[in-house]
């Protein structure tokens, strides 16, 4: 059997619709697609978390909706759109309901760990980057890119998303007043690779001044940084676990996460070269990928197998060296 092939076996029918679609060319209009796409609900990771879900909407405990790690709501929204959930399902609506009742900052669109008690919607205080920037990318996958909350969402992205490279003074006040590992003198990669991993699922044609502005910035930030180098030591990795493929990424990211962002923009640069080779070296004798790392019996449903080969990973890499190559 091919690696093809094997991508297009019905049990993963996200792969499966993915690899047709973006590796073999077929229409997502064609009936093979249609029907790929169809099986998402039916079949696989997807209906197993649905069937964990609560009445209200929530998963796991409607309070811990990101401390439950990794089986809170947070989550759960977080999976669902990487493996395309569909929109139009009356579950994935009230899962989004939920959390946007629950964890966004009425005053600033920024989306928190924990639910205001007094005033509703999610803790001022508790606003963080990467969380607001995984749930814009979940909410605008799952249907809810007009919604004016969301399109609140982005403009707090766009207004207070840092994509500097060690300031002297960098700023204070709210939001970075918090969280030093967030913000501190250095923006953090995290940030700014679900910060673009969000703005890059808003078409072309509907970016914003603001947000092409905000995407120029990041892209730019990430190729300073050879994708996972330091930018000040280009010898050196950032970090190490970036060069260890995982699916999902959660909060976290890695190499081939940030170059599959980048290619939905659009983007080839020199700067990239190294990442990518770093993809291709990483291929097994079969032709696959491994999951290195992985979240599995923290999740509500296991996904895939650490150390063994991985269709998402495979795919995600045969994606990105067809677009690079």
């Amino acid at each position: 059997m091919s690696v093809k092939e094997w991508l297009l076996e019905e049990n993963n029918p996200t792969v499966r619709y993915l690899a047709l679609t973006e590796l073999c060319d077929v229409s997502p209009d064609e009936k093979q697609a249609i029907e790929a796409k169809k099986e998402i609900m039916e079949k696989g990771v997807v209906p197993k978390i649905l069937a964990k879900q609560a009445e209200g909407g929530y998963f796991d405990e409607p309070d811990k909706f990101y401390t439950a790690k990794y089986k809170g709501t947070v989550w759960q929204l977080i999976i669902l759109a990487e493996l395309l959930a569909d929109p139009n399902d009356e579950r994935i609506k009230k899962a989004c309901e939920f959390i946007l009742t629950n964890s966004q900052d009425k005053e600033s669109g920024g989306f928190s760990m924990h639910r205001s008690a007094k005033k509703g919607g999610g803790r001022h205080s508790e606003v963080i980057t990467c969380l607001t920037s995984n749930m814009v990318f979940s909410l605008i996958r799952l249907g809810y890119l007009s919604d004016s909350r969301v399109q609140h969402g982005i403009d707090w992205i766009t207004k207070y998303q840092r994509f500097d490279d060690m300031v002297a003074n960098p700023p204070k006040d709210w939001p970075y007043d918090r969280y030093e590992m967030c913000w501190g003198k250095h923006t953090c990669h995290m940030g700014v690779a679900k910060a673009l991993k969000a703005l890059a699922e808003i078409p072309a044609n509907k970016r914003s001044a603001q947000v092409k502005r905000a995407i120029d910035n990041g892209v730019e930030y990430l190729l300073l940084h050879h994708i996972h180098k330091r930018s000040h030591d280009l010898t050196k990795t950032s970090r190490p676990g970036w060069r260890r493929f995982s699916f999902p990424s959660m909060y976290q990211t890695d190499i081939l996460e940030i170059l599959c962002i980048l290619n939905k923009l659009g983007i080839k640069d020199e700067r990239m070269q190294e990442a990518i080779d770093l993809v291709a070296a990483k291929k097994l004798d079969s032709g696959q990928w491994h999951l290195a790392t992985t979240f599995n019996g923290r999740f509500q449903t296991n996904i895939e197998v650490k150390g063994k080969p991985s269709k998402w990973i495979t795919l995600r890499a045969l994606i990105v060296l067809k677009a690079y190559s």
